[in-house]
């Protein structure tokens, strides 16, 4: 493993993608959220994601001078397209966007079409946590999971996130598959086998390689209720936001369709947390924390600390493999 300084890897992202075209405030709120990810212990979706986002900005299928633009504007509801922009600037931008109007209005959705991947959904809600906000987002992908009964992909993984104003915050953040993708590709960029009952071959065997597993297909989150929150997830995203759905989008895994656009579609909401309480008690919040404790648990997501606290002196650990890449990029474009 490599050892290396938040800021000396935010540094390092922000000026790969800068060589490729990304204006250098778009590039520097990318790659702080692409380290937070491996901050958090996510090495699947930080760092080891860059190189594939570099391949598809240079392709094409990143687009690196998008906008963020405006086609639906209400007080409580705004959908942008993202022009094929890289999806952590723009959720980024979207979850402050809901945070901003649910703060007038008391609650706000943001939509954004024509996106592409964001990284570690969870991030996203944080914006909201930290205004006092209920944060929740969704995200769709490539089709790597078949319905219920079926033989064929067409559901991402469907992540969700979300996050509630507590002390500490409680942060949701999980995929509806039985594992992250981004987990998958780790194992087959490190060369370890997969769990049992993580995924399946493109004919629908089940696999424990991870580099089949890729071209495959993954299991859902505790059967059939994991599929119905799939569901939930893609209906939200690529269904009513679209351009695409899941089983449309191109595999960003995939050398071959580098060049591609993904049109990848992200659907954030924000509630006013003290508008919520019917008793106007908002005492609840900070309640809630000590009855976990007590009862021997812990709140999800109370081990990750808050984006905004990271410092630059923070330390995070990569995969020789990631750091070899990295080091690739770097030589070939010059930085």
């Amino acid at each position: 493993m490599a050892q290396l300084s938040v800021g000396d890897a935010i540094e390092k992202a922000t000026a790969l993608l800068v060589a490729t075209g990304l204006g250098r405030e778009k590039a520097e709120a990318s790659a702080r959220l692409i380290v937070a990810s491996d901050r958090w212990g996510i090495g699947s979706h930080g760092l080891m994601r860059l190189p594939f986002y570099l391949d598809r900005l240079l392709a094409g299928g990143i687009n690196p001078q998008a906008t963020m633009k405006l086609v639906t504007d209400l007080p409580s509801l705004a959908v942008f397209d993202g022009e094929n922009g890289l999806g952590h600037w723009q959720l980024q931008m979207a979850a402050d966007e809901a945070a901003s109007r649910a703060k007038v209005n008391g609650i706000a959705a943001v939509g954004v079409g024509r996106s592409a991947h964001c990284g570690a959904l969870g991030l996203y809600v944080w914006p909201m946590v930290n205004q006092g906000l209920v944060g929740i987002a969704f995200s769709t992908g490539p089709a790597v999971m078949p319905p219920w009964g079926g033989n064929e992909p067409i559901l991402s993984t469907s992540p969700m996130a979300a996050g509630i104003p507590t002390t500490p915050p409680t942060i949701v953040d999980l995929a509806t598959s039985a594992v992250a993708r981004g987990k998958i590709a780790a194992k087959a960029q490190a060369g370890d086998p997969l769990d049992p009952g993580w995924a399946f071959t493109k004919e629908g065997v089940p696999t424990l390689d991870a580099k089949e597993a890729l071209v495959g297909m993954l299991a859902p989150l505790g059967g059939v209720k994991g599929y119905a929150i799939a569901v939930l997830v893609e209906s939200l995203t690529g269904v009513l936001i679209g351009p695409s759905m899941a089983k449309d989008i191109p595999d960003m895994f995939a050398a071959d369709q580098a060049a591609l656009p993904q049109g990848i579609s992200h659907f954030v909401i924000a509630i006013d947390a003290e508008k919520l309480s019917v008793d106007g008690d908002h005492s609840r919040l900070d309640k809630f924390p000590e009855v976990v404790t007590e009862a021997g648990g812990r709140l999800p997501g109370s081990g990750r600390v808050n984006p905004d606290d990271i410092t630059d002196a923070d330390v995070i650990s990569i995969t020789d493999q990631v750091a070899e890449q990295i080091s690739h990029w770097s030589t070939k474009l010059g930085i």
